[in-house]
């Protein structure tokens, strides 16, 4: 992948977000269990970074997915759970700027918002994880819209939506909501997972504190801290997994993949993992360029390729 300015970069995610539709997560727009909750919507500008595509929102309570749909649909849908520490949810750093590269190789694209643990929803901390399973769903029942096929679905998502992600691959059939309709008997497994710098574990040594306090509180009980840890929840049928991470990770610490990695290879699941040196946390696409890291997106796309 060629090196690419910041200004090249905001100029193709504006074709991006300019192309895109938004459609709800749920049906009714407003997720059943936020009837709970009293936290109210906000979009945040220019959190990320000083360009209109540095957003980020708080107070989920009607998940959306934005589609990004290639010219040329290659029959992958990829569910994307961007990061905020499970305290926000970033739309473009992990959002938009990924669909220029994966739609130009025909991936389509489908950034979600998702509520979050420590808002007070019906679900508690089952609150994102009842989100993604009920968006993979939604994509799974509707997959021939953007001429994908239904069991070429993965999930991709980044520090704590890496943990929504991973909850996806390794709790989808647990009902943590109520049946809807048809869509929620439909299975929510992903058909891969690609995780990039994921929080995957609530073990203290190297958990990511923000995270752990809003899933589970300082005090958590061993049942919970278990539950919550991905790496215990693994099992032979967690889907394929690409696993991408800095050494240098000062936030989510690389042991959170690598504990992943461990669990998955004992169990015999197809997993690769790509460490870097340098990349620290939170380099998606932008502050990726200049390192070896910016070549994740083609690793990974190269990757997906052998397993759909």
């Amino acid at each position: 992948m060629k090196h690419i300015s910041t200004q090249e970069l905001v100029a193709l995610m504006q074709d991006a977000v300019d192309r895109s539709a938004t459609f709800p997560v749920w049906p009714q727009g407003e997720a059943p269990g936020a009837i709970a909750s009293p936290v109210v919507f906000q979009l945040e500008e220019k959190l990320t970074g000083p360009s209109a595509f540095d957003r980020s929102v708080t107070g989920v309570r009607s998940p959306q997915i934005t589609v990004y749909a290639p010219q040329n649909p290659n029959g992958v849908g990829i569910l994307v759970t961007p990061g905020g520490s499970y305290r926000r949810v970033v739309l473009d750093k992990e959002g938009s700027a990924l669909a220029p590269f994966f739609n130009a190789r025909g991936y389509t694209l489908f950034v979600m918002t998702y509520r979050l643990p420590g808002d007070g929803h019906t679900e508690g901390a089952n609150a994102p994880l009842a989100d993604v399973q009920r968006a993979m769903r939604t994509l799974r029942a509707r997959a021939r819209e953007w001429q994908l096929a239904p069991d070429r679905l993965g999930v991709m998502g980044f520090s704590a939506g890496g943990h929504a992600a991973a909850s996806l691959g390794t709790r989808y059939a647990e009902k943590v909501s109520p049946v809807l309709d048809d869509i929620d008997v439909l299975s929510a497994r992903p058909a891969f997972m690609a995780l990039v710098y994921p929080v995957i574990t609530m073990r203290k040594e190297i958990d990511h504190p923000g995270s752990r306090h809003e899933l589970i509180g300082d005090s958590p009980a061993e049942q919970q801290i278990h539950h919550y840890s991905l790496e215990e929840r693994a099992d032979s049928n967690t889907p394929p997994t690409f696993l991408l991470h800095a050494v240098d990770d000062p936030a989510v610490k690389v042991e959170n993949s690598v504990v992943l990695f461990t669990a998955l290879r004992r169990l015999g699941v197809p997993v690769e993992m790509h460490l870097f040196e340098q990349g620290a946390h939170g380099f998606g696409i932008r502050d990726a360029q200049g390192l070896p890291a910016a070549l994740w997106p083609e690793l990974m796309m190269n990757w997906i390729e052998t397993k759909v």
